[in-house]
């Protein structure tokens, strides 16, 4: 084998078929192939060349940079060069090359063959799967520009003439196969259908006389005008979440009594309306009618006392408004069926008067303290805003308990205890549950202050006066419980009930009721 290999070698350098220099000779190593080798000897052909050439049919490899030709694999593969691409030239014969370069015939059989099928032949690249294959195309598969399908190579322009844009037929021989399509002229069979149109129209004419075909002929026919579409009137889409509140199949009436049996003559409600004007709205005022409370606390109103709805006002209340400098921010409102005696507004910090979070009023034997905490945020980027908070707040409601019983309520953007929200153990890192805050409501109980809700249901699960509009989360229950009614520890003999009026909308939160003996 080395003997032969070294023959071929020396024959082709001869011939000048390959030139290999002292410097890349080393790098060099050429294998001719011949089919009494490849039947003897067969071999697998690793190899890494620069490129290939075509010589007598037979694969040589030139100027490679490492080759590599291990025995193995015996009989299962033959030592053969990579496959390239071969091109096969297309015949073409005389008389094709000439029919190509004469212009199309004018005659009359062209207008008799419009409807006739035209074999054409596509070009020569195509694949083997396609070879000695015939394929019919429909006329309606053909655009008027387009008498050639795409597939199989570039598409043969047809030869326009004047009388007729269908070109003679013409058979092509490739060396890829024969290929038949049908193609169909449409152009053509425009124009005579128009020039039908046309007589149709001059025989409707005749009948007419010279000066009306002539002013119809001479007046172009006019477009109807279309009217434009009417536009659908507007339709309120429904809110996603449920604001109007069923108040008939409520039942606010109570016969509930202190422990000692005393029926309660006080009753309080308190709730956050998420913003005073979309409340009034939503029909939310009509809760004082059903609810009638004594003292009715709002929070969250976002408005001033000088942008107030007309519907706010209530006859048979004393109302008190206190909005923050910012408008549409915070802000607190009271309803009070009895003037009180003393009404004050603040907590006297002017880091949190400016906003208007708190109202207290002065009765005869309590003082009610409307308040409405700031939330920790999203994030808790206002965490430390409130970590202040709650301090002040302590010692304002310690203060006013030192002279008198003390009731606070309102939204206290907190819930205490894991049962106070659905989901406990992921929001502990969320405003309203976050150790900070519920370590701030711990101390306000100890210094003497009841949560009276807790304090009646110790155990109650599902009771959130407060749920997200995202989810659809009020119709699964999946809230918090964020608005209080807490009160001196001396008030606790007085205490008669402390109720969620959770079928109450109008807002994300939901109104709570406090009644007392007093």
């Amino acid at each position: 084998m080395a003997i032969l290999r070294a023959q071929l070698l020396k024959w082709f350098f001869r011939r000048k078929v390959i030139a290999v220099d002292e410097t890349s000779r080393d790098l060099f190593i050429f294998t001719h192939l011949f089919r009494d080798i490849i039947l003897l000897i067969p071999l697998k052909l690793y190899s890494d060349c620069n490129y290939w050439v075509l010589y007598r049919n037979y694969a040589i490899l030139f100027c490679c940079a490492r080759i590599s030709l291990p025995y193995k694999h015996w009989f299962s593969h033959y030592m053969m060069a990579p496959k390239r691409k071969q091109l096969t030239a297309t015949k073409v014969s005389s008389e094709d090359s000439k029919r190509k370069n004469k212009a199309p015939i004018k005659n009359d059989e062209s207008e008799s063959s419009e409807n006739e099928n035209e074999e054409v032949k596509p070009p020569s690249r195509q694949s083997k799967r396609n070879r000695n294959k015939v394929i019919t195309y429909k006329d309606e598969d053909l655009s008027e520009d387009e008498a050639y399908p795409k597939r199989g190579g570039k598409n043969v322009k047809e030869a326009k003439n004047d009388d007729s844009d269908v070109s003679n037929e013409a058979n092509e021989d490739h060396s890829g196969g024969e290929f038949k399509a049908k193609a169909k002229n449409q152009s053509v069979s425009k124009k005579k259908s128009r020039a039908t149109d046309i007589d149709n129209e001059q025989d409707a004419d005749g009948s007419l006389s010279e000066e009306e075909s002539k002013t119809k002929n001479s007046k172009p026919k006019e477009k109807k005008a279309v009217p434009p579409p009417a536009k659908k009137p507007k339709v309120d889409k429904p809110p996603l979440n449920k604001t109007q509140s069923d108040y008939e199949s409520l039942d606010f009436s109570s016969n509930r009594t202190t422990s000692d049996g005393k029926l309660w003559n006080l009753k309080i409600s308190s709730w956050n309306v998420g913003g005073l004007k979309a409340w009034v709205k939503k029909n939310g005022i009509d809760y004082l009618k059903y609810e009638d409370p004594d003292i009715f606390c709002l929070q969250e109103t976002k408005c001033s006392e000088s942008k107030l709805p007309p519907e706010v006002k209530v006859d048979g209340y004393h109302t008190y408004w206190l909005s923050g400098e910012k408008e549409g921010y915070a802000g607190v409102g009271l309803y009070s069926k009895k003037e009180p005696i003393k009404v004050t507004y603040g907590l006297g910090k002017k880091e949190f008067d400016t906003e208007g979070r708190v109202i207290t009023v002065e009765y005869e034997k309590f003082y009610l303290v409307a308040a409405y905490v700031p939330n920790a945020g999203r994030g808790l980027v206002t965490l430390p805003k409130r970590m202040k908070w709650d301090p002040d707040l302590r010692n304002y409601v310690k203060e006013l308990d030192s002279k008198k019983p003390v009731i606070l309520c309102g939204d206290m953007n907190v819930s205490h205890q894991p049962n106070d929200l659905a989901n406990p153990k992921t929001n502990t890192k969320n405003a309203g549950f976050t150790q900070e805050e519920r370590d701030g409501m711990t101390a306000l109980l100890e210094e003497g202050f009841v949560d009276s809700f807790r304090h009646l249901y110790p155990e109650k699960t599902g009771a959130y006066t407060f749920w997200t509009y995202m989810g659809n989360a009020r119709s699964r229950n999946t809230g918090w419980r964020l608005d209080y009614f807490i009160l001196s520890q001396k008030l606790i003999p007085n205490l008669c009930d402390s109720i969620i009026r959770s079928g109450v909308y109008g807002s994300d939160h939901c109104p709570i009721t406090l009644l007392i003996n007093i």
